[in-house]
């Protein structure tokens, strides 16, 4: 396998899209399986979602730590999740609007809402702050997301 490779940082982009595919875009699956976002079943949506997302980013914490370092001095990784991004956050904005939701900049809102999960996520799984009470600050969250959603 390594000799199918004519450039070694080829085996990186392609553990990289690996990695991608196990972890990342399952968590996309999450939010685009038969849901209901009726108004009120929308926080209820937003909650699991959330939490498959902290499950997610425990799966493979140092790989993810790693990764997302590498995001910062390689610019193929970096190009890599930036077009993830965009996928993801194309793939819940139309998923919105095929539940009518059509907010003003709706990309955008859903583009701030992916990073406030993440930087949740990370919070909760990586940073561990024990003054911190996490059922709290996931149902701010919440109601900041479904408040920006609006």
């Amino acid at each position: 396998m390594y000799q199918y490779f004519k450039d070694k940082h080829d085996i990186l982009i392609a553990g990289i899209q690996k990695y991608a595919s196990d972890i990342f875009y399952p968590m996309l699956n999450t939010v685009t399986t038969k849901i209901d976002l009726s108004p009120q079943n929308f926080r209820d949506v937003l909650k699991n979602m959330i939490n498959r997302f902290i499950e997610n980013h425990k799966l493979s914490q140092s790989a993810h730590q790693e990764i997302m370092a590498m995001t910062h001095s390689d610019e193929d990784i970096a190009h890599f999740f930036q077009e993830h991004e965009i996928y993801m956050t194309d793939t819940i904005v139309k998923l919105l609007q095929s539940h009518g939701i059509c907010s003003e900049n709706l990309p955008e809102k859903v583009h701030i809402s992916i990073n406030l999960i993440d930087d949740l996520c990370h919070e909760i799984v990586y940073h561990k702050h024990k003054c911190m009470n996490y059922d709290v600050m996931i149902d701010l969250v919440v109601d900041t997301i479904v408040g920006l959603i609006k």
